[in-house]
């Protein structure tokens, strides 16, 4: 049974990746010993140019949005995931897009959230309908997840070139730092929408950034994709080298301004992705570094996904090289079961999607038969009794299968889902539970007939 929505709009090629995904998965849900993967850290949809935000205990990732089958750039949206443990990652939709912007047509490419004053700023590059050329608008919202309004009503620099990062020092000036081909800065003022004085561009010399071979109008291995901070005093700047394909390179400086040295390759080219875009953050006493690759089924140049690693500095402060890897980066503590968790929480899916809910947030939706959801390294404790979760359906429903370690390990227990008349015609339902203690990994394995199931809003254990 078809499921007419305007929250649906979903191409063919998204269900088709989330069957390739179900499809290459088989081996791994017959081989309950062995881990699943956690990178690409989203696959439900593409993402691409990661920029993460450490804010109240959590990791905020903002990304683009490649659209499904593109040929070229095609992004129209910016979207928000964030996690506190690094490996479950809650999905909260797109709060940011190019009808954000007025004055925007086109092209919703890389941009970066920064926090102050109690709010957040969202500097991205977009195309100016009146110009035709790549602008740098800027957004603000009251919270990380937005929604995002526009500052300004127009740019805030417009010179043709892209991909701004805003870095705050610790005396509080701020930096807008951007440029392809190009790199160029602006002070920022205190109210983080307006600069003073001219914007400067920063010489891109050989000792500075490298040297590029083959290319004489472009020497140095500069490409696109500015980074910067700062660490025990120096600043750093990790941007995307030459082209194409890229890698992840670096150079640092005594101060936010230069005189710049180059440091060497962070990331060498890899991913089935001809560019790549780098994000540094620390959390929870650990660095890590945030990039984009093709990964997933279907990925590729234009359908990229962000993924993540973590590194350790040098003893001399420099930045060892990152490889690409599947596994991720490790858990930071637990999830907690016995709290209500949203149900777009994930850490690896198949098959399902999300969209926006009556209820608030997001839900997961377009379950069929044989997809699943992991969450990861849930604490038990002495063990869980019950399950609950909010569900509804607008066909027969379906069941949610409790499994543990695997989404073919053990059964702890099975809820059976009714029709509710409605996509989002919301109900709770519950079920006993048994062998859940300790800490495992939580698979969701939703099963019934034909077509579309039942969505799924949150879920909760009880001891």
């Amino acid at each position: 049974m078809s499921r007419p929505s305007p929250l649906r709009l979903r191409s063919a090629s998204r269900r088709g990746l989330a069957w390739v995904i179900s499809l290459l998965c088989l081996l791994t849900l017959f081989q309950p010993s062995v881990a699943h993967a956690d990178n690409p850290l989203v696959q439900t949809v593409y993402t691409a140019d990661p920029a993460p935000l450490v804010h109240n205990g959590r990791v905020y990732l903002y990304t683009g949005h490649d659209e499904d089958g593109s040929t070229w750039f095609t992004m129209k949206e910016w979207r928000v995931y964030s996690s506190s443990d690094m490996t479950n990652w809650t999905d909260h939709g797109s709060p940011m897009s190019l009808a954000t912007f007025s004055w925007a047509s086109a092209d919703a490419w890389a941009g970066q959230v920064v926090a102050r004053n109690g709010k957040f700023y969202w500097y991205a590059p977009m195309k100016n309908r009146a110009t035709g050329r790549m602008a740098i608008g800027v957004a603000v919202a009251d919270s990380p997840t937005g929604p995002f309004r526009d500052a300004l009503g127009g740019p805030l620099v417009e010179n043709g070139e892209i991909d701004p990062t805003v870095f705050i020092d610790d005396n509080g000036q701020a930096y807008l730092y951007w440029g392809n081909p190009n790199l160029w800065y602006v002070r920022l003022n205190a109210d983080m929408t307006s600069y003073s004085g001219a914007s400067t561009r920063i010489p891109l010399t050989t000792q500075g950034f490298g040297t590029r071979t083959g290319n004489t109008e472009r020497p140095t291995l500069y490409e696109e994709g500015p980074w910067v901070h700062k660490r025990n005093g120096l600043y750093y700047l990790v941007f995307a080298a030459a082209c194409c394909s890229e890698f992840i390179a670096y150079s640092t400086a005594p101060g936010p301004t230069g005189p710049w040295t180059y440091r060497g390759t962070i990331m060498p080219t890899q991913g089935s992705s001809f560019t790549n875009h780098p994000g540094i953050v620390d959390f929870a006493g650990n660095s890590y570094f945030f990039y984009h690759n093709g990964a997933l089924p279907g990925g590729g140049g234009f359908t990229r996904s962000v993924a993540v690693e973590k590194f350790a500095y040098n003893a001399d402060g420099t930045i060892p090289t990152i490889n690409m890897t599947s596994a991720g980066a490790p858990q930071v503590g637990t999830l907690n079961p016995y709290v209500r968790q949203e149900a777009e929480t994930i850490a690896w899916g198949t098959g399902v999607e999300t969209e926006t809910s009556t209820e608030g947030g997001l839900n997961v939706g377009y379950i069929e038969n044989g997809d699943w959801i992991k969450v990861k390294g849930a604490a038990f404790g002495s063990g869980a009794r019950s399950f609950q979760a909010r569900v509804a359906s607008a066909t027969a429903g379906g069941r949610i299968e409790v499994r543990l370690d695997s989404a073919t390990g053990p059964l702890a227990g099975t809820c059976t889902v009714p029709g509710t008349g409605g996509w989002q015609n919301w109900t709770t339902v519950s079920c006993p539970v048994t062998g859940a203690g300790g800490t495992r990994d939580v698979y969701f394995r939703y099963t019934g007939g034909s077509g579309y199931l039942f969505n799924v809003n949150w879920w909760q254990f009880s001891g």
